[in-house]
């Protein structure tokens, strides 16, 4: 144990020998007169598994051509899972357009307390080694182009679906260099398959931490008792506020915590909470963030026990905490586990670094938000075989709850809903580059 990493109090260590059950078969789950095993005893009628077709690369897929279109530069904004799911979408770019990568540029976002470039979170070698043969990624531009700045293409204003062969291949053949941030709205469904395979490849084989931060993850890894639970807890006063639902029960403080957010100059004009009929329809979709006290009462229902190690995935501004503590008290954080001087050193993308990194090689995972750290996680967590690995029902919650189920009859409920999820392994990976596989 590195001496940065505060150990395991004793008491935790015999707690780990004395037949704590936790995700071992025959664990139960008492309610009132209902005795349910735990979820992740269910058996599962199929997986997410990489296709072959791109992750054995067996000489089918169409080579690399010699002479490149020019070499593009893809412009990352937000914060670290963002930017990752945009790097693996202009991995993909890159090859749909025969072109070169330059090394990403992750832009410092003050928002996000951030400064780090791509080279601080991801081992540089190491990515342009695993992505040879799917499309060619360089440090340094050539000689005559060294001294140019990129030519930028805007992509985020595009209406309707976006298609990069038509709008940007003409601007990359003409300038040379051009560089820019992916559009949401691109034609996946046009890409050839040497373009789907760059993407697959560099986005879930070519990625791996730097040295240094994948030994300080390995470390909060080791320092968590085991086995844990990792929980992507997602309760911030600026995730209220984008997600326009109102919580008029929280607490002082943290409704306090939200108007300042609602104040703040990153907040769109139109990100007003919803009333009346909207804000119930809102709701009802499953747009609204489960609390800290409701995604405690689902685990519950869910038979997880209230003795489980959970790791806590959450950013530092997470309110309501003492709803889901009451109950799950084994619960474990960056802040907890690291020493003061690690942590408060720590930018935004070294956190979600790290929490990633537990989250992929945690015994289980559990989301209350499908966001892009999800997707990752749960794609990569199907990419080594663990699928022990759920996205809580916001919308099965919020329905349920406004039909005035409560207690044991919404417990149930809950618990059929989401057997379902994990018998089908519904939100486990995303399925451009994972395929359906029987159990």
């Amino acid at each position: 144990m590195h001496q940065h990493i505060r150990p395991i109090p004793l008491f935790l260590s015999l707690l780990l020998f004395s037949g704590v059950v936790l995700f071992f078969p025959y664990s139960l789950f008492r309610s009132g007169s209902q005795v349910r095993s735990i979820i992740w005893e269910t058996p599962r009628v199929f997986e997410w598994r990489p296709c072959a077709w791109w992750q054995e690369n067996d000489g089918s897929l169409e080579a690399l051509p010699e002479k490149n279109s020019g070499y593009i530069r893809v412009d990352c904004y937000g914060g670290l899972n963002q930017m990752r799911r945009d790097l693996c979408d202009g991995i993909g770019i890159a090859r749909l357009l025969n072109a070169t990568m330059v090394l990403p540029k992750f832009h410092v976002a003050a928002y996000w307390n951030e400064s780090s470039d791509f080279g601080d979170i991801f081992d540089i070698d190491y990515f342009i080694e695993r992505t040879k043969g799917f499309v060619r990624v360089i440090k340094e531009l050539p000689d005559e182009l060294k001294s140019k700045e990129p030519f930028k293409v805007d992509c985020s204003k595009r209406k309707g679906q976006f298609d990069y062969v038509e709008v940007v291949l003409p601007s990359l053949l003409k300038h040379q260099y051009i560089s820019f941030a992916p559009a949401m709205s691109q034609r996946r469904d046009r890409y050839p398959l040497h373009a789907k395979a760059a993407l697959c490849q560099g986005c879930y084989n070519a990625l791996r931490l730097t040295k240094t931060l994948e030994t300080k993850a390995r470390e909060l890894l080791d320092a968590i008792p085991k086995p844990f639970l990792s929980l992507h807890l997602r309760f911030e006063p600026d995730m209220v506020v984008f997600s326009r639902c109102t919580y008029p029960s929280l607490s002082p403080s943290s409704l306090k915590a939200i108007r300042i957010a609602s104040n703040s100059d990153s907040v769109i004009s139109n990100k007003k909470p919803l009333t009346g009929t909207a804000a119930l329809q809102w709701r009802s979709r499953g747009k609204c963030p489960l609390t800290p006290q409701e995604t405690a009462f689902i685990l519950q229902s869910l038979g997880i026990p209230s003795n489980t190690f959970i790791y806590l995935a959450a950013g530092d501004e997470l309110m309501e905490i003492e709803g889901f503590t009451s109950i799950y008290k084994n619960v474990y954080t960056k802040s907890s586990l690291l020493s003061h001087v690690d942590f408060d050193s720590m930018h935004g993308n070294t956190k979600a670094a790290l929490d990633y990194y537990v989250s992929i090689n945690s015994d289980a995972y559990v989301a209350t938000y499908f966001g892009n750290m999800d997707k990752i996680v749960g794609a990569m967590r199907a990419a080594k075989g663990l699928y022990k690995t759920l996205l809580l029902n916001r919308r099965a919650f919020a329905n349920y709850s406004s039909k005035g189920l409560d207690g044991e009859d919404l417990a149930r409920d809950l618990w059929d809903v989401h057997r379902e999820d994990f018998v089908t392994g519904r939100g486990s990976a995303v399925p451009d580059c994972f395929c359906e596989s029987r159990m």
